[in-house]
């Protein structure tokens, strides 16, 4: 979770993750995502782009962007994610 800044396995970690991040963070602004390229091949797809959001975590603002890729696959008529990877975007 934003680019392993935290990591979370199992349910009961992710209701700590979670319950952590609503306790500790405050003014958070919508998701935006920029899409920068994509392509379907049959049953798979992927997404690549950059994924902007902001808040404040014990009281200091942060702003992530990371650069992200998602791998898509059609189950049952439907898109699910099968990968996801995301990287801090360097000068």
């Amino acid at each position: 979770m934003f680019g392993a800044w935290r990591n979370a396995y199992g349910q009961q970690e992710l209701d700590e993750l979670f319950t952590t991040l609503g306790r500790n963070s405050s003014d958070c602004t919508p998701y935006v995502f920029s899409l920068q390229a994509y392509d379907i091949a049959g049953d798979m797809a992927y997404t690549a782009g950059l994924e902007c959001t902001s808040a404040s975590v014990d009281g200091v603002p942060r702003t992530c962007t990371p650069r992200a890729t998602q791998v898509y696959r059609r189950e049952d008529g439907r898109w699910r994610v099968a990968h996801r990877h995301g990287d801090s975007v360097t000068e």
